[in-house]
Parts: C-alpha cells; sequence; structure tokens
C-alpha cells in the first residue's frame, strides 16, 4: 500500500495511526524519533513521526472543534491510571532496552519474562504509557496465566 511522502494517507484502504494529547510538541517528538528510531514527517500542527510500520501524530490540548464538540483533549494527569496503550513488539527486546536507556528512556523495571513474551513498559514525557515485548513462549502456544482477580 502506498503512501504519499511518507504521510499516512494511503492510496486504498486504511491505515492506522496513534494520535497522542501531548504538552510539548518537541519534547515528544523527539522522544519518539530517538527511542524508536522514528522519521519526523511533520514537525507540528501536528507532529508525525513514523515509526516503524505506523504513526505517531502528536498535538497539544484543546477545546470542542465541529467535527468532535463537546470533547476537550488533554495529556494523561494521573500516571498510575491508564485506559490504553501502545503496545510495541521488537525483534530483540535486550537490545531495545539496552539502546533506549543508553538514550535516556526509563523503564518500570527490566523486561521480564511472562511466558508467552518477555516485556517491559516505559513512559513518554508526558507519562502515556508503553509496552515493549518480544514473543517467545507464546510462538510456541505459550501463553500467560490468566489474570486473578488481585492480578491485573
Amino acid at each position: 500500500m502506498a503512501t504519499h511522502g511518507n504521510l499516512p494517507a494511503p492510496d486504498q484502504g486504511l491505515v492506522l495511526t496513534h494520535f497522542l494529547t501531548v504538552r510539548d510538541v518537541a519534547t515528544s517528538r523527539r522522544f519518539y524519533a530517538d527511542i524508536f528510531g522514528g522519521e519526523v514527517v511533520l514537525e507540528e500542527n501536528p507532529a508525525i513521526v513514523k515509526v516503524a510500520n505506523s504513526w505517531i501524530i502528536m498535538n497539544p490540548g484543546g477545546g470542542p472543534t465541529p467535527d468532535k464538540p463537546g470533547v476537550t483533549l488533554v495529556p494523561p494527569e494521573d500516571g498510575d491510571t491508564v485506559s490504553s496503550f501502545l503496545n510495541v513488539r521488537v525483534a530483540d527486546i535486550a537490545a531495545f532496552h539496552a539502546d533506549a536507556v543508553a538514550k535516556g528512556a526509563e523503564f518500570l523495571t527490566e523486561p521480564l519474562d511472562r511466558k508467552a513474551e518477555l516485556r517491559c513498559y516505559l513512559r513518554d514525557p508526558d507519562g502515556y504509557l508503553i509496552e515493549v515485548g518480544q514473543a517467545t513462549g507464546m510462538l510456541q502456544g505459550i501463553f500467560a496465566d490468566r489474570p486473578t482477580a488481585h492480578d491485573h
């Protein structure tokens, strides 16, 4: 599927992008370009960073617009309560983790073995949670244990 000038604009069908409401466009744009090896395809209004086979789109928050009446966009305010997160799959989590840490990324934990995968989490400059995972056991049909009532 071709796109126009590396922008998320398909010639046919659709592409999936992820929009983030950010406090500082330049800081967030730099984070996604540096940590994930992204290509800045638009500096701002909105900022667009192509990361692998997807795009991260970033803009400051704001009030309602004609196409989203009654909706106000704000960046996360409480980093411990999350309703969605970016999920990044990598071929070599040890190499990704070491490279990201060297570039200043701060992870919640080291990569942990979850049976189906190795995974860890980090936060972007606005506090958005990002999971980084490498498929391991799931490739052989081994999956994580189902969560218990107190385990989310």
